[in-house]
C-alpha cells in the first residue's frame, strides 16, 4: 500500500550556519523511499516515489520506525534489514554532499527521534557505517532543529518545547537553554504515530 512519504535531507556547515544541500532533482528534501526493479536495481528518493503506486510490493517507506528491530523487508528472493534500507538513503545523501562539496565525504552526524533507545541508535550508527560513513554522533532531531534555528544564540535563558510530528514518528522534547548551551530535560514519543497512521485511518473511513 502506498503511503504518505517521509523525507530526509543533508546539510553542511558554511560560515557557521547550516546549508541544506539540494538533490539531483533540485529539491532540498529527498523522499525516504527505496524501490527495487525486477533486475534488482535500486531506485532511491524521487525515482522510487514515482513508481511506488505502480509497484508497491517493491517499494519500502517509513523504514525508520523499524530501526533496532528484527523486521525484514522481502522483495522477490532478497531480504533486507532496516539498517540496509536506511543505508541506501544515506548513500544518496552522501552522494549529494560529495557533489556539492567536490570532495569525498567520510564523516557525518545523523539525527534520530529523541525517544530512540540504545538499540535504535546503534542500528542507525550501523546504517551509517554500511553507507561508508564514520558516524561521529547520533543526535536527537529536536536538538538539531533548535541548533539550526539558532536558539543557542538567543542570548538569554529559556525553556523550549519542540514538537516533531513526522510521516512515521512523533516526539516531544523540552530543552533548557542556559549560557548558550542546550540541554535536554525531558523527551517522549511514539515510533508508530505519524502521517502514515493518519492516512491509514482516513482510508479506513472511506472504505468502510
Amino acid at each position: 500500500m502506498y503511503k504518505r512519504q517521509t523525507n530526509s535531507c543533508v546539510a553542511v556547515i558554511e560560515g557557521g550556519k547550516p546549508t541544506v544541500i539540494a538533490n539531483s532533482e533540485g529539491f532540498r528534501t529527498t523522499p525516504s523511499i527505496v524501490s527495487f526493479d525486477q533486475n534488482c536495481g535500486r531506485l532511491i528518493g524521487l525515482p522510487a516515489k514515482r513508481q511506488a503506486i505502480k509497484h508497491p510490493d517493491r517499494t519500502i517507506q517509513s523504514i525508520k520506525r523499524y530501526m533496532g528491530t528484527n523486521y525484514r523487508v522481502h522483495v522477490d528472493h532478497m531480504e533486507f534489514s532496516p539498517e540496509q534500507i536506511s543505508a541506501c538513503i544515506l548513500q544518496k545523501l552522501k552522494a549529494q554532499a560529495q557533489t556539492y562539496l567536490g570532495e569525498r565525504v567520510t564523516k557525518a552526524i545523523i539525527t534520530v527521534p529523541a525517544y530512540f533507545d540504545d538499540s535504535q541508535r546503534l542500528a542507525t550508527r550501523h546504517a551509517g557505517e554500511i553507507a561508508g560513513l564514520e558516524v561521529l554522533r547520533v543526535m536527537n532531531e529536536p536538538t538539531a532543529s533548535a541548533l539550526a534555528y539558532g536558539f543557542n544564540r538567543m542570548g538569554q535563558e529559556a525553556n523550549i518545547v519542540i514538537f516533531d510530528f513526522g510521516g512515521g514518528t512523533f516526539d516531544v522534547t523540552i530543552l533548557q537553554l542556559s549560557e548558550g548551551v542546550l540541554q535536554v530535560k525531558s523527551t517522549n514519543g511514539h515510533n508508530k504515530l505519524g502521517g502514515d497512521d493518519f492516512d491509514d485511518r482516513i482510508c479506513l473511513l472511506y472504505t468502510s
